[in-house]
């Protein structure tokens, strides 16, 4: 009985598409993560991604795929260049590595503050370019420096009259601003024995009192919200070597405390390097 003649078999001239559909597959899988990686919002870009991967997984998509998501991992659990993209940080997290999606945001303790030191500065520009007065932020709040020559007499605590309307553009920023105050009286290192004063300390905190004396009662300010501090020489701004540095440690600073770091003793905590003074010097406070 003779055999039946094979039929050639019918060639497929279309196999050419499943290594297109791959081919195309792989450069749209490389172009979502070109995308996502260059995003600055990594949060959104690992979404994107991961959303992207997981649909592709589920689809069957061969491992050269994975590989370009993901990033390759050896026995050591290191990976490749890609383990810097969206695959990678999702292994990072794996491994107790995360990396933070983006950086906390900051917020400088007295930027509270800022719009006072504006306003003062244009209020008090003629007293700041003279030296009478000196102002900077700091982290415990705006300090206003009152040197002891625009403000008092040498050696005593009563506040000169021509310097009241100058305190008085002070007591409206202080009036608007529900900020506990400090007022820390400062004096230089040369030792003072009067009548009245038989120290520095003495009358460091005098004129701390003379301040709030005036702020409470002819500018009306709250006397809940200040503290009062003397300070001797024990926080000098310059050297008392010289008299310049000298004058510049005679003053009274009023201190804006912020109110979100401000605690009831929030004095200044550290004290310039400061020799005594030198031989022959005249006393004074």
């Amino acid at each position: 009985m003779a055999r039946a003649k094979k039929q050639p078999a019918h060639e497929n001239h279309e196999r050419w598409l499943v290594s297109y559909a791959d081919f195309i597959t792989l450069l749209f899988a490389f172009f979502v993560v070109m995308f996502a990686s260059s995003q600055t919002d990594k949060s959104k870009a690992k979404q994107v991604s991961e959303s992207v991967k997981e649909a592709l997984e589920n689809g069957g998509i061969p491992s050269a795929v994975r590989e370009v998501l993901g990033g390759t991992v050896d026995e050591k659990g290191q990976g490749n260049a890609q383990m810097r993209g969206p695959g990678g940080a999702r292994k990072k997290e794996e491994k107790g590595d995360k990396e933070p999606d983006s950086k906390p945001e900051t917020t400088a303790p007295n930027a509270e503050l800022l719009p006072s030191m504006q306003y003062l500065t244009r209020e008090l520009e003629e007293e700041l370019k003279s030296g009478k007065i000196q102002m900077r932020l700091e982290s415990r709040g705006l300090i206003i420096s009152l040197r002891e020559a625009a403000f008092f007499a040498s050696g005593d605590d009563t506040i000169r009259a021509a310097s009241v309307s100058s305190i008085g553009k002070m007591a409206v920023v202080l009036q608007s601003l529900p900020n506990p105050v400090r007022l820390e009286g400062h004096t230089d290192s040369v030792p003072i024995h009067t009548g009245r004063f038989r120290n520095n300390w003495e009358l460091s905190a005098s004129r701390s009192i003379a301040m709030l004396e005036l702020l409470t009662t002819r500018f009306e300010v709250s006397a809940a919200r200040f503290a009062v501090a003397g300070y001797a020489d024990t926080v000098p701004v310059a050297s008392n070597d010289t008299e310049e540095g000298r004058a510049h440690n005679r003053r009274v600073d009023i201190v804006i405390l912020n109110r979100s770091t401000a605690v009831p003793d929030s004095g200044p905590k550290t004290a310039s390097p400061n020799a005594g003074p030198k031989a022959g010097e005249p006393k004074r406070g």
